[in-house]
């Protein structure tokens, strides 16, 4: 093997400037691998941390309302022209057992029970329409942590003090301490005191949600003891289709998971994954190529070398490992080379780019494609090789 090893070293220092150029090529081939994979991830990261930053992992609710519709006897035609029955605010059937069975389900990590309903928030002359949400502030916590986003007062539920988006104290005028009327259409009427105001980051949510306890939330839905969904987080987010599945089945309600409410989120994740598989197939079918290239051109510059070693005693087998070992090498160090670079590109992006979210380093990544660029060289450096190994020494030691 030393003989193989010390006849490609030679050849390479020999070849020095082609040597260069195809490092420097593989260099910057994995130094995109390197970047726009980890730009990607960190972007995808970034995405679904934003979404679920502000929901569940998945959503339990009682079933749709359907329209029954009495069988016909004996052998009867009807001409029916149905219409979607309205959907009103339920309870779940025995929320209480249900928690209790979620709290002990495979792989789901926090539950929490909620009642929302819509209601109007009303300051002295303005009025907005809001979202009433009771929760258990203990276990909404562990789903959604609001105190982390409070921006003013403090996140206090219960005797008559409610935490309020950020948006809507600016639609309303109110701050911290300030009392709100709110008015439901089930006939409830309460005044609350402004505990804490939160900033979710989604205007949406900050302009309408309303966080009460539960039980002052039963009162003004007209609802005393009910729960309309329950909330779930799971210890795979990618796994929640599939845990959701398994859930309705079990509980025969309506359950919906983050990666069914947001399908065309997923869609645009799955084809930048796509596109960046893409990239590094073509980028590694370019370094392949180029170490292909080269080494087939040093087999020509070197056939009367080869000749000479074929008839010194150098094997078929070891002068096939002489070029398959070269291939290895142009692929590892150039790998090497451009997984620095690409880390210094991470680098740079974090510090002096927009800064709109953090690019992470994966230490698996540098290996992947350290593993990958020399896998690519051995095999570009294949067919040179077999055409080296077959060289007749006599034919080759007298080739001009």
């Amino acid at each position: 093997m030393w003989t193989e090893w010390t006849i490609a070293t030679r050849f390479l220092r020999e070849g020095r400037a082609q040597s260069t150029l195809i490092l420097v090529g593989i260099g910057v081939g994995v130094a995109v691998i390197v970047f726009i994979t980890a730009l990607i991830t960190g972007l995808q990261h970034n995405i679904v941390d934003r979404t679920l930053g502000t929901q569940s992992h998945i959503r339990l609710s009682p079933p749709d309302e359907v329209n029954r519709i009495v069988p016909l006897d004996g052998p009867a035609t009807r001409m029916l022209l149905e219409t979607r029955r309205a959907q009103r605010l339920r309870s779940i059937n025995n929320w209480q057992q249900l928690r209790d069975v979620l709290d002990d389900f495979p792989q789901v990590t926090a539950v929490s029970p909620i009642i929302s309903g819509p209601a109007f928030a009303r300051r002295g002359e303005a009025l907005q329409s809001v979202a009433l949400v009771g929760i258990d502030p203990r276990r909404y916590q562990q789903i959604l942590p609001v105190s982390e986003d409070i921006v003013a007062g403090a996140f206090r539920i219960g005797a008559g003090e409610a935490v309020i988006g950020k948006q809507l104290s600016i639609d309303l005028g109110a701050s911290v301490g300030d009392k709100l009327r709110l008015e439901t259409g089930q006939g409830g009427d309460s005044v609350v005191n402004v505990a804490g105001i939160f900033e979710l980051g989604v205007r949406e949510l900050d302009a309408r949600y309303v966080y009460l306890d539960m039980s002052q939330a039963q009162s003004l839905l007209d609802l005393p003891g009910a729960a309309t969904v329950i909330d779930l987080t799971v210890a795979d987010i990618f796994k929640a289709d599939t845990i959701a599945t398994r859930i309705r089945r079990l509980t025969g309600q309506k359950v919906e998971s983050w990666m069914e409410t947001n399908a065309q989120l997923l869609n645009a994740l799955r084809s930048q994954s796509m596109s960046t598989t893409m990239i590094s197939v073509f980028v590694a079918l370019s370094v392949a190529l180029g170490i292909a290239s080269v080494l087939s051109v040093s087999v020509v510059q070197r056939t009367r070398e080869i000749g000479i070693l074929r008839a010194i005693g150098i094997t078929r087998a070891q002068m096939l490992r002489v070029f398959l070992i070269q291939g290895a090498l142009f692929g590892l160090l150039g790998s090497l080379l451009g997984g620095i670079s690409g880390v210094g590109l991470v680098v740079a992006f974090n510090n002096f780019g927009p800064r709109l979210f953090y690019i992470p380093v994966n230490p698996w990544l540098l290996v992947a494609a350290t593993a990958l660029a020399t896998l690519t060289g051995v095999i570009a450096a294949a067919i040179p090789a077999r055409r080296a190994a077959r060289l007749d020494p006599v034919v080759a030691i007298r080739h001009v």
